[in-house]
């Protein structure tokens, strides 16, 4: 199935948001301190981890879409819906992080679900809806440890 250079570019966007939040994740793993380190640093492997099977999931779905992956990192980070951080050491503030940027690719993913299946992209639908899927239980447990 090939598909649009516009398509391919939203599954791009996604593929450098997920980038700028992998290592944005690594960085809040390196750098946690306080109360909650021991909890926190094994979340945060945890989920860094998980960003990079999706990555190279993203990579391969655009492949097998007949396009190529974007895999500079100066276009990740014009492309990206997320910015780099700054060091962070708070375990709020880590999980805050977390909660706002996994919104932002609650946002694009919810975008590609719509547009997948108006393609009737199956294979990218099915992506996008277990992606949806994770993020809304993850915000949610996110949430509650924020109290918010």
């Amino acid at each position: 199935m090939k598909t649009s250079k516009a398509y391919t570019g939203k599954l791009n966007r996604l593929l450098a948001t997920y980038q700028i939040h992998y290592q944005n994740l690594r960085a809040i793993h390196w750098n946690i301190q306080g109360e909650h380190f021991f909890e926190l640093h094994v979340k945060y492997e945890e989920l860094y981890t998980r960003a990079q099977v999706i990555i190279d999931e993203l990579a391969e779905r655009i492949l097998s879409l007949g396009n190529t992956p974007t895999h500079r990192f100066s276009d990740y980070l014009e492309l990206s819906q997320l910015k780099e951080n700054k060091t962070i050491h708070s375990g709020k503030e880590g999980m805050a992080y977390i909660l706002e940027a996994q919104k932002t690719l609650l946002e694009l993913e919810r975008e590609l679900l719509q547009e997948s299946a108006d393609l009737d992209d199956e294979g990218t639908n099915a992506m996008m809806s277990d992606l949806v899927r994770e993020k809304e239980k993850t915000n949610w447990m996110f949430a509650a440890w924020l109290n918010r």
